[in-house]
């Protein structure tokens, strides 16, 4: 379960997304890998994605969360979430299996669930390196990406 905080908190400008919106570090090989899972498991297309480098989470986030390259971001109707508090609820967003595998995720309680998270964080550029720039939209995933 995650804390009321980090549940109840919505974006910087107060606005909630038509659309989930992933947020993630743009240069981390593990954070791209991770982004093309999701798009090719989203077949409802019901994600959007950001680095956190980038305008949109200088817009939407606050300086303290988009200046955390250690976690992926969701920011959803829910609020802002971080860790695998992230990563269940995009497996939920997503549906079907999915969302089934998301709520198996949920059931593990989250300082077990972000324990695992911060280990794989804490060593993602070693084992999946790290890229000179952002991750760019291939064709036909522009409408996916934000800036």
């Amino acid at each position: 379960m995650t804390t009321a905080p980090e549940s109840a908190v919505k974006s910087a400008t107060g606005q909630q997304p038509d659309h989930p919106v992933v947020f993630f570090d743009g240069v981390c090989g593990l954070c791209n890998h991770t982004v093309n899972f999701l798009i090719r498991i989203d077949r409802r297309r019901r994600l959007r994605y950001a680095p956190l480098q980038g305008e949109t989470a200088r817009a939407k986030l606050s300086e303290k969360e988009w200046s955390d390259l250690n976690t992926m971001i969701l920011l959803d109707d829910r609020g802002v979430h971080r860790k695998s508090t992230a990563a269940a609820r995009c497996l939920m967003h997503i549906g079907g299996a999915w969302g089934i595998a998301g709520m198996l995720l949920w059931v593990i309680p989250a300082p077990l669930r972000n324990a695992g998270y911060t280990l794989v964080a804490r060593n993602r550029y070693r084992i999946w390196g790290k890229h000179e720039t952002c991750r760019l939209p291939r064709p036909g995933e522009q409408e996916l990406f934000l800036p």
